[in-house]
C-alpha cells in the first residue's frame, strides 16, 4: 500500500499542486463569506440557536482558505486542461466537506453521513433531503441550506472566478462547464463566458425574487424559494414545499422562474441583456425543449382527468404543470404526491427527469441538447445507411456539428445510463424495492431529487441505509459535474500510476 502510495505521488508530482491548493483556498473563502452572511441572519432572528454553529464553521473554513492564500505564492502559471480538472473537482469536494460543517455542529438529525449528505444534496443542487422536519431549522440554517444550493447552481469555480482577479478564467470555464454549454458564446473568451452566465444567474434571481413578493410571499420565503428555484435545486424552507402556500400565482412565477432556468443562460443573455428577443424563438434547442415540456404537460393534465384524480380542468391543469416543469428543469419542487399519480403520469415524469433542460443551464440530467444530437446522429447514420453516397450534414441552430461532437453526445448518453443502471442495482441489492431503487438512481444522477416510492416528492432519504447514502452522494456529485471531469480525473491518475 505504501509503495503504491508513493508511485501514485511520483507520478502526479508534474501538476503545480502549488496553485491548485491555491484555486481551493479561494473557493474556500468564498463559502465561508457565504457562512458569515447565514449567520447574520442568524444574528438577526429572535431565538436562531443557527449563530454559533455558522460561524464557528466559517472561522474553521475561512481558516483553511487563507492559508495556502498566505503561504503558497501563485505566481505565474497558465493552467493546463489536467489542473483545471482538479481544481474543479477539488473545489466542488472540498465545498461540499466544509459544507456540512454548520449542520454537523448544528446536531440534532444531522449526523456526520446526514450533514454530508444534505451538503452535497445542495451544492449539487439535487435537492434531496433526509430531514424530516425541515420547519424546525433556524432561519440561519435554512438560508445556509439555500446559499448550498445556489452557489452550487452557477458552479462554484465560475463564481469565484468572477470576484478574484489574475484568475485564469478560460481554463476553469472550459474544465467545469461542457463544451455544448459555451457554443451560445462561441468565439467568446471564456471569462466573457462565465461573466455574463453570472449576470443572468444573479438577474434571473432578483426578478424572481421580485415577482414572488408581488404574490404576497414574506421576504424570507421570497428570497429562499427564489433562489432555490433559479438553481434548480428544490430546497424548500417548509416541509410540504410549495404545496404549502397554495398560492397559483406564486406557482406561475415559479414555474416560469423553473423553465427560464432550465433554458441556456447565454441564449437568454443575448435575448434580454442585450435586447435580441429573435435569439429565443430562432433556437432549436429552445423550441424542441418547450415543446416537449407543453406535450408533457398534456398527456399529464389528460391522464389525472381520465383516471378521475381531478375533476376540475383546472386544477389539473396546474399542478400538471407545476410538477412537469419541476421534474423536466430537476428542480424538485412540489405542489402534490406525485407517487398517488397514474402510472402513465409518473413514466412522463421519469422521461423528463433523464432528458432535463438545455445546457448552459443550472438543470441537470441528459440535457436536450444531446438528445437532439444524438436523435439527428442516429437519422443521419439511417440514411446514410440507405444511400451511403449521399452527403448528410447534422445541423442544430444552423451550426454544422462534426463527428466528433455526435460521438460526444452518444459517449455521454451510453456513460449517464450505464451509471444509472449500476446505483440501480446496488440500491435494490441493499434492500431498496425496485421503483425506490432505480427512481432514486436517476434522481441522483440526474440532480433531480424526488422519484418515487420512498422518495416521492412528499417523502426524502431519512430512512437510507448509510451506504446508499454514501453511494447517493457520490452520485450526485458525478452528475452535477457531468461525469466527465470525474472520468479525466481518475484517468490522469491511473495513466500516471
Amino acid at each position: 500500500m505504501l509503495s503504491w502510495a508513493i508511485s501514485l505521488f511520483c507520478q502526479i508530482k508534474p501538476m503545480n499542486w502549488r496553485i491548485i491548493i491555491w484555486y481551493i483556498g479561494v473557493s474556500l473563502l468564498l463559502i465561508a463569506a457565504l457562512m458569515v452572511v447565514s449567520g447574520i441572519i442568524a444574528i438577526c432572528t429572535d431565538g436562531d440557536g443557527s449563530c454559533i454553529p455558522l460561524l464557528f464553521s466559517a472561522f474553521l473554513t475561512g481558516t483553511v482558505g487563507f492559508f495556502p492564500l498566505q503561504f503558497v505564492r501563485k505566481g505565474h502559471h497558465i493552467l493546463t486542461f489536467r489542473e483545471g480538472n482538479c481544481i474543479v473537482v477539488g473545489a466542488w469536494s472540498f465545498a461540499c466537506f466544509f459544507g456540512m460543517l454548520p449542520f454537523l455542529f448544528y446536531g440534532r438529525e444531522f449526523t456526520p453521513v446526514n450533514a454530508l449528505f444534505e451538503s452535497v444534496s445542495g451544492f449539487t443542487t439535487t435537492g434531496a433531503s433526509i430531514l424530516n422536519d425541515i420547519e424546525a431549522l433556524p432561519r440561519g440554517l435554512q438560508f445556509w441550506r439555500i446559499s448550498t444550493a445556489w452557489l452550487g447552481g452557477i458552479g462554484i469555480v465560475t463564481l469565484f472566478s468572477m470576484i478574484t482577479m489574475g484568475v485564469d478564467k478560460s481554463a476553469l470555464s472550459k474544465a467545469e462547464t461542457s463544451s455544448i454549454a459555451r457554443e451560445a458564446f462561441t468565439g467568446e473568451r471564456g471569462s466573457s463566458y462565465a461573466d455574463r452566465m453570472l449576470l443572468t444567474y444573479i438577474s434571473l434571481t432578483i426578478l424572481t425574487f421580485l415577482s414572488l413578493k408581488l404574490t404576497g410571499m414574506g421576504w424570507f420565503d421570497a428570497v429562499t424559494n427564489a433562489m432555490s428555484a433559479c438553481s434548480t435545486c428544490g430546497f424548500c424552507t417548509r416541509n410540504a414545499s410549495i404545496a404549502f402556500y397554495d398560492n397559483p400565482a406564486a406557482e406561475i412565477v415559479l414555474t416560469l422562474a423553473m423553465l427560464a432556468a432550465g433554458i441556456h443562460f447565454g441564449i437568454i443573455f443575448l435575448a434580454l441583456i442585450k435586447r435580441k428577443p429573435s435569439y429565443l424563438w430562432k433556437s432549436e434547442t429552445i423550441k424542441v425543449f418547450l415543446s416537449l415540456v407543453g406535450i408533457d404537460i398534456a398527456i399529464v393534465t389528460i391522464d389525472l382527468l381520465a383516471n378521475g384524480h381531478y375533476v376540475s380542468l383546472w386544477t389539473a391543469l396546474r399542478d400538471a404543470s407545476f410538477q412537469v416543469a419541476s421534474i423536466s428543469t430537476t428542480t424538485g419542487f412540489a405542489t402534490q404526491d406525485t407517487t398517488s399519480w397514474p402510472p402513465l403520469s409518473m413514466a412522463t415524469l421519469i422521461i423528463c427527469s433523464l432528458i432535463c433542460g438545455c445546457s448552459g443551464s443550472t438543470s441537470g440530467g441528459i440535457k436536450i441538447d444531446r438528445a437532439i444530437l444524438s436523435a439527428k446522429g442516429i437519422h443521419r447514420k439511417v440514411k446514410l445507411t440507405v444511400d451511403p453516397n449521399a452527403i448528410y450534414l447534422v445541423r442544430i441552430d444552423e451550426k454544422v456539428k462534426s463527428e466528433e461532437q455526435i460521438s460526444d453526445a452518444y459517449g455521454y448518453i451510453f456513460c449517464y445510463l450505464l451509471i444509472v443502471v449500476m446505483f440501480a442495482a446496488v440500491n435494490i441489492a441493499f434492500g431498496l424495492d425496485f421503483t425506490t431503487g432505480v427512481t432514486a438512481s436517476v434522481a441522483c444522477i440526474g440532480n433531480v431529487g424526488p422519484g418515487f416510492g420512498d422518495v416521492g416528492s412528499m417523502s426524502n432519504y431519512a430512512a437510507f441505509p448509510t451506504v446508499l447514502k454514501t453511494t447517493a452522494m457520490l452520485e450526485m456529485l458525478i452528475g452535477r459535474l457531468e461525469i466527465f471531469p470525474a472520468l479525466y480525473l481518475l484517468q490522469s491518475i491511473k495513466g500516471r500510476c
